[in-house]
C-alpha cells in the first residue's frame, strides 16, 4: 500500500535565493543562525522533501514536480539525498579547482539518465505543428531535472562564477552575478562585515 507523503506544514526551511535549480537543491544543507550545531538538513524527512518540491515546483518542467510528489515514498529519500550530496561534492570541487569525486559524478549522471526527455508534437496558437521535447513525468523525472540542472551549471559557463559563500558559518553556494559579490545573500554580507569590524576593533 502506498502512503501519501504530506508536505511539512512549516515548509522545508531551506533558503530560496533564486540560484539555478541544482544550486538551490544543494543548498538544502544549510546553516541555521542561533541553533546549537548550526547546520540543518532540509531533506531530513520525506515531508520536508515534499515541502521543498512544492516550494520549487514551478521551476521544474510541467508536471514533473507533481509526478514526484504523487509517487514519493519514504524509502525514496536516500536517492534524493544522495543526489543532493553529490551536487554539493561537485560544487566544492568546482569552487576549489580540484578534481570532482568520480562517485559524485556518477550519481549526477545516473540521475540525469533516469528520465530522458521525449519528443512530442504540439499544435501552436496559429495552427502549426511544432516539435518539442518534454520531460517524461514519472516519479524520478524530478531527480533527472535536478541532475540536468547540475550538469548545465558545472559543465557550462556558470561554473566559472560558482562560489562558496564567504559569510561566517555559511555553507551555501551561489552563482556570482556581480564582480563584488562575495556572499549568498545580503544577510551573510552584513554578518561578514560585522565580523570584520569586530576583528579590527578587538581589544
Amino acid at each position: 500500500m502506498t502512503v501519501t507523503i504530506t508536505p511539512a506544514a512549516t515548509g522545508s526551511g531551506a533558503p530560496a535565493l533564486g540560484e539555478p535549480l541544482a544550486v538551490e537543491y544543494g543548498n538544502t544543507w544549510h546553516a541555521v543562525r542561533g541553533t546549537r550545531g548550526g547546520l540543518h538538513d532540509a531533506l531530513a524527512t520525506p515531508e520536508t522533501l515534499a515541502a521543498w518540491l512544492v516550494e520549487h515546483g514551478g521551476r521544474f518542467p510541467e508536471g514533473v514536480a507533481d509526478a514526484a510528489l504523487a509517487g514519493l515514498r519514504a524509502e525514496d529519500l536516500p536517492r534524493w539525498t544522495a543526489l543532493r550530496d553529490a551536487i554539493r561534492t561537485v560544487e566544492q570541487a568546482v569552487v576549489t579547482g580540484t578534481a570532482p569525486d568520480a562517485d559524485a559524478l556518477a550519481t549526477v549522471n545516473t540521475a540525469a539518465a533516469a528520465a530522458p526527455r521525449v519528443p512530442r508534437l504540439v499544435l501552436d496558437a496559429d495552427g502549426r505543428l511544432t516539435a518539442v521535447e518534454v520531460a517524461d513525468p514519472h516519479p524520478h523525472a524530478a531527480l533527472a531535472a535536478l541532475a540536468a540542472s547540475a550538469i548545465d551549471v558545472f559543465g557550462g559557463p556558470q561554473a566559472a562564477a560558482l562560489r562558496a559563500c564567504e559569510g561566517p558559518g555559511c555553507v551555501l553556494f551561489y552563482v556570482r552575478n556581480h564582480p563584488r559579490r562575495g556572499w549568498c545573500s545580503p544577510g551573510c554580507g552584513n554578518r561578514a562585515r560585522v565580523a570584520r569590524y569586530h576583528e579590527r576593533h578587538k581589544g
